[in-house]
């Protein structure tokens, strides 16, 4: 019913503008779509489609991939002495599980070792064990620091170059080994990157360790579920502890692969060796809240008693078994 009236109005906009490619004149009483304005604008299209899928869905940045990660890590240094002061007041945790060592053999190389252990003690304190320049005293296959370089100190971050003399044990047998690398570390997302600096007797030694937080005390937010670590401290007002989960990878290729039976030796003495860092680190988290590494208790056990205890743990080859020993012995000695 408004044809006429919008048929009028084109006509009049159409003899009062002179300039032909904006005439609108009818066809069998249909306005003619104005083709130059039309070619305008398909010739445009793609262009701005394409900005805006651009704009959509662009790969966000490392940066920007972090800020939206659910915890945000620099929330776990809220009050790091608080948090250790929760975890004195609290120490139970009924996680007896043993670390998950995965051990594979990547062609051309000695082993690579995944390593996950959830350890009861913020990220914070954790990360501070770990890139501790006096951290022999916790790690005992570290015999001595030979040197230690930092080459860029960006705050948070820092290259370090490091030399060490390390131990190891297997069985009957032990020694000690010069281990060089190049250390990345990087407080904002708890992360630390080693790399080999000369190959030698090791043609590549690299690996990385990565600590992340664990909420346990979330029941005392219900029925709300905390979406960030401050959310967490708040609904728990301050009481909530804030565990670990910390990942080591380790790859080890030697400048000669040797054949069987040495190469399992030599993957059993890494594999042991790796398991004493984890060990190490447990006991450490321990001795900071005060109670045992293995049961939440402080022990004694007799000399006599632990060397051939001990003797019988370094001669099981099975992971999970060596740590169900190492329980039970606690036990045993309470």
């Amino acid at each position: 019913m408004f044809t006429p009236d919008l048929s009028s109005m084109c006509e009049k906009e159409g003899s009062s503008n002179t300039r032909k490619n904006v005439q609108i004149p009818e066809i069998n009483g249909r306005p003619r779509i104005n083709l130059p304005a039309l070619r305008g604008f398909l010739s445009q299209f793609p262009g701005k489609f394409q900005k805006h899928l651009k704009s959509r869905f662009k790969r966000p940045t490392e940066k920007e991939a972090t800020n939206r990660q659910t915890f945000k890590f620099k929330d776990a240094k809220i009050n790091l002495e608080k948090q250790i002061q929760a975890w004195r007041n609290n120490p139970v945790w009924n996680d007896h599980q043993p670390p998950a060592i995965e051990v594979s053999v990547p062609k051309d190389s000695l082993c690579q070792l995944n390593v996950e252990v959830n350890v009861g003690l913020p990220p914070d304190a954790i990360y501070n064990i770990v890139i501790d320049p006096d951290n022999k005293r916790v790690f005992k296959n570290i015999q001595e620091v030979l040197s230690r370089k930092v080459l860029i100190d960006e705050g948070s971050r820092q290259v370090v170059e490091l030399e060490q003399a390390a131990l190891w044990r297997f069985l009957f047998w032990s020694g000690t080994i010069s281990v060089h690398v190049m250390v990345d570390q990087n407080r904002e997302d708890y992360s630390m990157k080693f790399k080999q600096v000369k190959p030698g007797f090791m043609k590549r030694f690299e690996g990385s360790w990565k600590v992340e937080p664990i909420l346990l005390d979330e029941k005392l937010c219900h029925p709300c579920k905390p979406r960030t670590l401050s959310e967490y401290m708040s609904c728990t007002q301050g009481n909530g502890r804030i565990a670990s989960k910390v990942t080591l990878q380790q790859l080890i290729e030697p400048a000669i692969v040797p054949p069987p039976p040495i190469s399992w030796y030599l993957r059993g003495i890494t594999t042991r060796t790796t398991e004493m860092l984890i060990t190490d680190l447990i006991d450490e988290a321990a001795r900071i809240k005060g109670v045992s590494g293995t049961n939440g208790i402080i022990t004694t056990t007799e000399p006599d008693v632990l060397s051939d205890e001990q003797q019988q743990i370094d001669e099981t080859f099975d992971i999970k078994e060596r740590w169900a020993l190492r329980r039970r012995r606690t036990r045993r000695s309470m």
